[in-house]
């Protein structure tokens, strides 16, 4: 079995968001799957998709603040700036951290570690909402 369908995320603030429910919730047919794959691809080059602590926010606040170190912004040497001083920043971090990611299906359900969540790098100090397209495959 193969499906795809587009997702979308309510706006955010800047920082990392836990959106494993939301994406779980929008998912038609993974009740379905009995071993498969699940492929999220985000549809934007100023956020990212990443695996990690999904219990303690504290992370996701350690990761906003280490990130905005190693890629500041005001930084002389950006070029492309025309939607303001976090744009180019933006795209620095979404392609460090990626545009998609592919988690495991087992019965119905996916299959991640007890403390792993789906989170969005949300990038810009201004955004609306966010699009994925989810690929469903496996048996059912």
């Amino acid at each position: 079995m193969w499906t795809q369908q587009r997702l979308i995320l309510a706006p955010r603030t800047r920082g990392y968001h836990l959106i494993t429910d939301e994406v779980v919730n929008q998912l038609k047919g993974l009740e379905k799957i009995s071993t498969g794959l699940l492929h999220l691809f985000i549809q934007h080059t100023s956020a990212s998709l990443t695996i990690n602590e999904n219990a303690d926010p504290t992370v996701r606040a350690d990761m906003e603040t280490h990130i905005n170190k190693m890629v500041p912004e005001n930084m002389a040497y950006y070029l492309h700036n025309y939607e303001g001083d976090d744009d180019m920043p933006a795209h620095i971090k979404a392609s460090l951290l990626g545009n998609n990611l592919t988690i495991p299906i087992c019965n119905g359900a996916l299959a991640l570690g007890m403390w792993q969540g789906i989170i969005l790098g949300e990038h810009r100090n201004q955004a609306g909402s966010r699009h994925l397209i989810a690929t469903l495959s496996g048996q059912t």
